[in-house]
């Protein structure tokens, strides 16, 4: 049975350097999952280890790195999803966690599906998870994004920036038993409201896994969202698009209801693997063993 893993570090219009820095990021994550997956490792644990290393690295908006709402705290959101069980674990607006996705897992592993905000940090509490402080995931690009944003006195600070990024963080992996999971990080956008939630950890929509397919987005959440991106890239592939048809089909149809952007990435149950945007770059990696 193939085994393979894509995991992707944003979409957007990025800077020639930052992308050289993502793209690496990117592929050492991917390698990391790859190594779970080629001695044996579930998908779930691929994508949870593969996604934690693009948390703890500084040039991603997921973790540390995470960029500031409009009143200089990080609410962080996270989603991850297991195919053959449907078993999903979610959070949004959490706070002072350094792996936010580590924390989805254990939710998924709880009765729960999502938790929010000072439930989701209880629980956090109760499960043993240690917590930070602001300045262990703050970074200097973040704050100076932060600072220029509220000078402006804007919340649509992504207009302010010749580097308009969606960041987030996401991997998607088939195991050596053909089974599926998806993962998907982020901080959000620059100066967003308190309690804006985009669609990284809501289910269908920023990240998806059933039996055929596993799917994590990156792009404006709002309409991500409205659009239940990824459960309709499941759905394609259910039909029998292959996994690059089905991504390159519904970044199509976003481009015709909406003027965002994104990207997004698939793998299906037997290994092959899809990427495709509508933004001037995305930042991604893959590896495969067949």
């Amino acid at each position: 049975m193939s085994v393979a893993i894509v995991v992707h570090g944003g979409a957007g219009t990025i800077s020639p350097e930052r992308i050289g820095t993502g793209m690496a990021g990117c592929n050492e994550a991917a390698q990391i999952g790859m190594r779970i997956l080629e001695q044996g490792g579930t998908a779930l644990d691929a994508v949870e280890a593969a996604v934690r290393a693009m948390e703890d690295n500084p040039n991603f908006n997921a973790g540390t790195g995470s960029c500031l709402t409009s009143e200089g705290n990080i609410e962080m959101d996270a989603g991850i999803m297991e195919g053959h069980t449907l078993q999903v674990g979610a959070l949004a607006g959490i706070e002072l966690v350094k792996n936010p996705i580590a924390l989805a897992r254990l939710v998924l592993q709880s009765p729960h599906a999502m938790l929010i905000g000072r439930g989701a940090s209880l629980f956090a509490e109760e499960q043993g998870i240690a917590f930070c402080q602001l300045e262990d995931l703050l970074t200097e690009r973040q704050y100076n994004n932060w600072k220029r944003a509220q000078a402006q006195h804007t919340t649509e600070a992504e207009d302010l920036f010749e580097e308009k990024k969606h960041g987030t963080v996401g991997a998607v992996a088939v195991d050596s038993h053909g089974h599926l999971a998806a993962a998907t990080s982020t901080g959000g956008i620059i100066n967003k409201h308190p309690g804006r939630v985009g669609d990284s950890p809501l289910v269908g929509c920023g990240f998806y896994a059933d039996a055929n397919a596993a799917i994590s987005c990156t792009g404006y959440g709002e309409d991500f969202t409205r659009l239940t991106i990824a459960r309709r890239i499941a759905d394609a592939v259910g039909t029998g698009k292959t996994a690059q048809e089905a991504a390159d089909e519904v970044i199509a149809f976003l481009g015709t209801q909406t003027k965002e952007t994104g990207g997004v990435i698939v793998v299906d149950k037997h290994g092959n693997t899809g990427q495709a945007w509508n933004s001037e770059n995305m930042m991604y990696g893959s590896a495969q063993n067949k």
